[in-house]
């Protein structure tokens, strides 16, 4: 087991770190912005390779990667005839691109792996009955166990998800369900209840629901390039919400920060769901790249975010922030950063020892 999770890791942060780096290189070349150094990872050069002007290296420390633009450190010797193709000497709007391009092409990545799962086809819930609770909506309606509910208001259903949905977003207005019942078509009144219960977060929230469960059966759901793109960006923009959202409830103390992961805990993940199969790796992968984009949008120096924070503060002055505040600015966030890697992997210490 520990070869799968160490095999896995190294697969998903590899492919992860290569994305968000292909990022900031392809976009600093399409705005002529010499590049001089593309490494995977950190620390010493275990192998690389130039070519052109750009040396392409595998590096120690397999937990990031950079790109060194020209003229980036302000200290390169950089020739007269390419003082243009500095980084230092481009416009802050090619600035911000080159920086956000790094965290655009996580979000990206995992539109393009979310669609080719859907694509290939996702195992989804029907929208057969599993269980009718006791003094529910459902049951005082007259809903029984695997009674298979085909539209709600007239509008076509298959998928528990879609049957969840409209009660959700019902306002407790009644619903008329058309449920296939033993061979015969029958239509049913019901209206949702405003229930009380835990978020994923385990935060006490009201939500309309009518008081039945899902049976297990599944049926393969596949999409069509176009439908599986759409879909695609909707699971990547919903998992980018939720991911925002707990950062916010770490902050406001809802979520321990004990909860908070680094690469053990990941390592442990990837295994687990390359065990499982390639969709699953592939739809695990797709998750962590979107935690790899937020994570590297947060504005802290040192960080992508803390960056694009510099550049918009320059966009809205005119003027570059001082040289001296960044470089404080960057320290502390290089120590903040540092004091966040050890807790996290203070944090899976804890998990395996504690399991």
């Amino acid at each position: 087991m520990l070869g799968i999770n160490i095999v896995s890791v190294i697969i998903v942060l590899g492919i992860l770190i290569f994305v968000h780096e292909l990022g900031h290189f392809l976009v600093a070349k399409l705005f002529g912005v010499g590049v001089m150094k593309f490494s995977l990872g950190f620390g010493p050069k275990i192998v690389g390779r130039k070519f052109g002007e750009t040396e392409y290296v595998l590096s120690a420390v397999p937990l990031g990667g950079y790109v060194r633009l020209l003229g980036e450190a302000g200290t390169d010797d950089i020739a007269p005839e390419d003082e243009k193709r500095s980084f230092l000497k481009q416009p802050v709007s090619k600035k911000i691109g080159i920086v956000i391009a790094g965290p655009l092409f996580n979000f990206l990545f995992a539109i393009l792996v979310f669609a080719l799962i859907f694509s290939v086809g996702v195992s989804v819930l029907t929208s057969r009955v599993g269980e009718v609770l006791e003094e529910s909506a459902a049951l005082e309606a007259g809903l029984e166990k695997d009674d298979v509910i085909i539209a709600v208001d007239g509008e076509r259903i298959s998928y528990w998800s879609q049957l969840s949905d409209r009660i959700h977003e019902s306002g407790g207005r009644t619903l008329i369900l058309t449920v296939e019942r033993q061979g015969r078509t029958l239509q049913i009144a019901v209206q949702p209840r405003l229930v009380a219960g835990p978020n994923i977060f385990g935060e006490a929230v009201d939500s309309y629901q009518i008081g039945i469960g899902a049976s297990d059966e599944t049926v393969i759901e596949r999409r069509n390039p176009l439908s599986a793109l759409v879909a695609g960006v909707g699971q990547t923009w919903s998992w980018t919400k939720l991911i925002c959202v707990g950062v916010v409830k770490i902050i406001e103390g809802v979520i321990s920060p004990r909860e908070l992961g680094g690469p053990i805990l990941i390592a442990q993940m990837a295994g687990t769901q390359a065990k499982r199969g390639i969709l699953p790796f592939m739809y695990f992968m797709a998750v962590i790249s979107i935690n790899l984009g937020v994570l590297n949008l947060l504005p802290i120096p040192v960080l992508d975010g803390g960056h694009l924070l510099f550049y918009c503060i320059e966009l809205v002055t005119g003027r570059e922030v001082n040289v001296r505040w960044r470089e404080i600015a960057q320290q502390v966030g290089f120590f903040i950063l540092i004091l966040l890697m050890l807790f996290v992997f203070y944090n899976d210490i804890v998990r395996i020892f504690g399991d």
